[in-house]
C-alpha cells in the first residue's frame, strides 16, 4: 500500500483537476477538458457564473467563453447534457458529459430507475410514456411545456416536483437512454428521441465491464479518492495523519508541482467531497445558499480559494450586470493571508471581473 504525506496528497488530487500551473489549453479544447474530468456539473445559479463556466474558466482562462460549451452539446454533438446519478455522495443533478462515456453508460440506463418510486411510477404511467415518445417523434424537439400531460397517475411529491408529470416523465425517460436533450433555450431544456440526438454507431459496453472504466476515468479526473467514490480503480493508500483508506491513480505519484491562485465553483470537483477536503486540505466548507442569511458564515455562494496546493479561504462576491460590477463582500481567510497570497487572491478576483465584464466593487 502507498504511504503519502498530506502535501503529496493534495498535489495529487489538484494536479488532476487541472488547477496546478501547467500551461492552459487553448479554450477551443474545452471537449477533451470535460473528456478528462469526466462532467461538468450544471446548476441555475449564476451570483457570478453558471457553476458549468466557471468550472471551465478556472482551468482554461480568459479565452473561454460559454457559447463553446453551448457549441460543443448542440451543434458539433461532441458532448450531451444528462441528468443521472454519478456520484454516490451526491443526490442526482445534470451534467454535461463526453459523447465517449456515453456508451460506458447506455446499458446501466437501459436496466431502468433504482428508486422504488420513480420504477413504480412509470410502470403506472405507459400510456402517458407512449404518448411523450409519439410526440417528440412527430414534432421534436419540444419543451417540456409543449407536451400534454396524459398521466394516468401523477406524480406526488411534497417537494417542488409536485404534480410536474412531463418534466419527470422526461427525466425518467432520459434514464433510460429513450429521450435526450437536444439544446436550450435559455435556461429551458429542448427534448427529443436520444436516435436523433446521440451519434450513430456508440457502442455500448456491457455494465459488469463499464463500471469499472467508469471508476478509472473517474479517479483519474480525481487522483485521489475514497473508495466508495471509485471502487478499486488505481491502488490502495494512505495518507500521513488521515485513519482513513484511499484510492490513488499510480501514474499521479510522484510527478512535478508548481501551484497557481484559482477561485472555485462551490460545485468544483476539487471541494464537492467534503470529507476529502476536510481531512487532506484541512478545509471546512459549506454552500450556505439554502441557510437564512443571519446563519451563514462565509455567504451566499462563497467561492472555495485555492493557493498552490492549499485551499486557504472563501470570497463572498456577486456580480451585478446592470452595474457593471463584481460586489465583493468580504475575502474569508482561513488563516491569515501572507501579503504574496492576498496579492495573488487580489489579481484573481481581477481577472475573474474582466471574464464576465465587469469591474471589483470593494
Amino acid at each position: 500500500m502507498l504511504t503519502l504525506d498530506r502535501d503529496e496528497a493534495r498535489r495529487i488530487a489538484v494536479r488532476a483537476q487541472r488547477l496546478d500551473a501547467r500551461a492552459a489549453v487553448a479554450a477551443a479544447e474545452v471537449v477533451p477538458l470535460v473528456e478528462h474530468l469526466t462532467f461538468l456539473q450544471l446548476d441555475p445559479t449564476a451570483v457570478i457564473a453558471p457553476s458549468a463556466d466557471l468550472i471551465a474558466y478556472t482551468r482554461l482562462g480568459a479565452g473561454y467563453r460559454p457559447e463553446q460549451l453551448q457549441q460543443a452539446v448542440e451543434r458539433d454533438r461532441l458532448l450531451y447534457e444528462l441528468k443521472a446519478q454519478d456520484d454516490p455522495v451526491q443526490p442526482p443533478f445534470a451534467m454535461v458529459r463526453h459523447v465517449s462515456d456515453l456508451g460506458l453508460n447506455l446499458d446501466r440506463m437501459s436496466a431502468g430507475p433504482v428508486h422504488g418510486g420513480w420504477k413504480a411510477w412509470l410502470e403506472a404511467n405507459p400510456g402517458f410514456r407512449r404518448d411523450v415518445l409519439d410526440r417528440l417523434r412527430a414534432e421534436g424537439p419540444l419543451m417540456s411545456k409543449d407536451i400534454p400531460d396524459t398521466a394516468e397517475a401523477p406524480w406526488g411529491s411534497s417537494g417542488w416536483t409536485h404534480n410536474r408529470n412531463v418534466t419527470m416523465m422526461l427525466e425518467l425517460l432520459q434514464g433510460l437512454g429513450e429521450v435526450a436533450v437536444a439544446g436550450r433555450v435559455g435556461r429551458q431544456r429542448t427534448w427529443d428521441l436520444a436516435e436523433r440526438v446521440y451519434p450513430a454507431g456508440i457502442q455500448v459496453v456491457p455494465e459488469r465491464e463499464a463500471k469499472g472504466i467508469r471508476d478509472a476515468r473517474r479517479l483519474k479526473a480525481l487522483g485521489i479518492a475514497r473508495p466508495q467514490l471509485v471502487g478499486d480503480a488505481g491502488e490502495p493508500a494512505r495518507v500521513d495523519g488521515s485513519s482513513r483508506e484511499w484510492r490513488v491513480d499510480p501514474d499521479a505519484v510522484g510527478q512535478p508541482f508548481a501551484g497557481r491562485t484559482a477561485l472555485l465553483s462551490p460545485f468544483d470537483r476539487l471541494v464537492h467531497d467534503r470529507v476529502r477536503s476536510e481531512e487532506l486540505f484541512g478545509f471546512e466548507y459549506l454552500l450556505e445558499m439554502y441557510k437564512p442569511e443571519a446563519k451563514r458564515r462565509w455567504g451566499y455562494f462563497a467561492l472555495p480559494i485555492l493557493h498552490g496546493d492549499r485551499l486557504v479561504g472563501k470570497l463572498d462576491a456577486a456580480a451585478d450586470r446592470k452595474a457593471g460590477l463584481l460586489r465583493v463582500a468580504a475575502v474569508h481567510e482561513d488563516v491569515p493571508f501572507t501579503a504574496d497570497t492576498r496579492d495573488a487572491v487580489d489579481a484573481s478576483i481581477t481577472e475573474l471581473a474582466a471574464w464576465i465584464g465587469v469591474e471589483v466593487e470593494r
